[in-house]
């Protein structure tokens, strides 16, 4: 490997947490993209359906359905749990919370799947340790044998075990759908990626769910909720088995676990003034961006946040950039709505202030004409580096609510031209770019050089938009993509949105000095 691994990595002090006991990064690990929440799903109920006696099934989840099949047929998410915990194997669940369902959060959700797991011998916390109004995002799963640690498995991104995850590649959503609004239809098409990690970079994702389940404050203090956990065996945490030794080496992938925590009053004791790794992973990596940026981003808010993104094409004259994110916002209220597209009309007009045309913005839709939610977090750097994880391009991921993302080397080169690239990297990046293309697989290799790729999405969008603008006149072409809309926002409903967007939609977790220098 031509460069060295801490020119893109964080060094142990660059992480800017000493206390975890989380390695700088691992290599020997073998990472593969699940692209879909269908591909996922049944790659997880298979292993599932495998875990016995004395094995150990960790999972943190932000939404968790219990009745959510993980394939057509089944089994549900609870009951593939359920029978894992009888056949004697340990399970244990950190979900958070949530808001009131209401508000389109997932209360009620949340604590039957932590009660559907308690009834059949495992246990799962309700957990509200975090700030005032954040959440606990992560959505990981831990899967570790006691007989056979070449079989342990992590899995890490932005996939939630819950409704309407569970779509493939044709976008036709998911027949358990969850609450959207009413422009996605009654099956919101999804689009989504999760990483699977096999290797030593397992035993890192379990320290993370132990730092967080061993915290020693409780679950929540509203007095109320302990009552009413404690009637429903919810408040238990026992004790978890020593973990083993890491799993042996898997594959060719260097991994760094990337992390939020927020900096709060009562600070976690293995974050006591927060983690802020993914923003600084972010800052270092995009310092040596040259070619292509290629971001998917469920938000793309906050003009600190896509401040490093603006300086690198600033920066480099022949830097490129791709994003890609949903046509219409999650909430579709009259406040939230514009709530939720403030902080993204700022940060498009400052990048393409930065960039002109070499910044693209586009959103997707599927085969009929319906938006495609785009709720993946994936970043491709120049084809080296790359991320996969539960993390949003905003200051709530990058400073307010737990994250996880899985930062990924790759010690072999790809051969193809332009030289340079790594294999997992451009992987994903083509892999990605063919099916938003409906680009048939021989001729992936024709989106490696990063210009013929960005000509490539421009091409495609223009053709689709052209065609909708003839009232879809003649055969539809080939492709997903379509140029995203500039945020028009009438200066009332911009006025009246604002307190909202600053207070809950994006909040800054970040210490004050650290908010006052804009650092992070």
């Amino acid at each position: 490997m031509r460069m060295r691994i801490e020119d893109w990595f964080l060094t142990e002090e660059e992480r800017g947490n000493p206390e975890t006991k989380l390695r700088p990064w691992s290599e020997g690990n073998d990472v593969r993209p699940l692209i879909h929440g269908a591909t996922y799903f049944a790659e997880l109920s298979a292993h599932l359906e495998r875990l016995g006696e004395d094995d150990l099934l960790l999972f943190a989840d932000w939404r968790g359905d219990p009745d959510e099949r993980l394939t057509p047929e089944g089994p549900s998410v609870g009951e593939a749990m359920a029978a894992a915990a009888k056949r004697g194997a340990l399970v244990r669940g950190l979900i958070w919370r949530s808001h009131l369902d209401l508000l389109r959060f997932s209360a009620a959700e949340n604590r039957h799947l932590g009660q559907d797991i308690e009834h059949t011998g495992g246990q799962a916390l309700l957990d509200t340790r975090t700030a005032v109004g954040g959440s606990h995002h992560q959505k990981f799963v831990v899967l570790r044998h006691d007989r056979d640690p070449r079989r342990d498995v992590a899995f890490v991104g932005g996939t939630d075990l819950c409704h309407s995850r569970r779509d493939d590649a044709a976008h036709e959503g998911d027949p358990q759908s969850a609450p959207m609004p009413a422009v996605y239809g009654p099956r919101p098409p999804w689009h989504d990626v999760q990483a699977a990690i096999r290797g030593p970079a397992v035993a890192e994702v379990e320290q993370v769910f132990c730092e967080r389940w061993e915290d020693p404050a409780p679950e929540t203090r509203d007095p109320l909720r302990r009552l009413r956990d404690h009637l429903s065996r919810l408040d238990d945490a026992p004790a978890l088995p020593r973990p083993g030794p890491p799993p042996p080496p898997a594959g060719h992938h260097y991994v760094q676990l990337l992390r939020t925590y927020p900096a709060r009053r009562r600070g976690y004791p293995f974050a006591p003034r927060g983690e802020r790794s993914i923003a600084h992973a972010y800052r270092k990596v995009l310092a040596r961006a040259r070619s292509l940026i290629y971001l998917e981003d469920q938000y793309l808010w906050s003009t600190d946040v896509i401040e490093p993104f603006a300086r690198a094409l600033e920066r480099e004259p022949g830097l490129r950039m791709i994003v890609v994110v949903p046509r219409h916002p999650d909430q579709d209220g009259w406040l939230a709505g514009p709530a939720s597209l403030i902080g993204r009309a700022d940060a498009l007009r400052r990048l393409r202030t930065a960039g002109g045309d070499r910044v693209a913005i586009y959103d997707l839709e599927n085969h009929r004409g319906t938006p495609v939610y785009v709720h993946a977090k994936v970043c491709v750097v120049d084809d080296i580096w790359a991320t996969v994880g539960s993390d949003n391009v905003n200051l709530r991921s990058w400073t307010y609510d737990s994250e996880l993302s899985c930062a990924v080397l790759d010690e072999r080169e790809d051969p193809r031209p332009p030289a340079g690239a790594l294999r997992f990297a451009r992987d994903l990046r083509l892999a990605l770019m063919s099916e938003h293309l409906d680009l048939p697989a021989e001729r992936c290799d024709e989106l490696c050089d990063p210009v013929a790729a960005f000509d490539a999405f421009t091409r495609s969008a223009t053709a689709l938009e052209s065609w909708h603008a003839n009232d879809r006149t003649g055969p539809r072409p080939p492709g997903r993509l379509r140029p995203h809309p500039e945020p028009r926002l009438s200066r009332l409903r911009k006025l009246l949105a604002l307190p909202l967007y600053r207070w809950a939609v994006d909040p800054d977790g970040r210490p004050p000095s650290l908010r006052r220098s804009r650092d992070f």
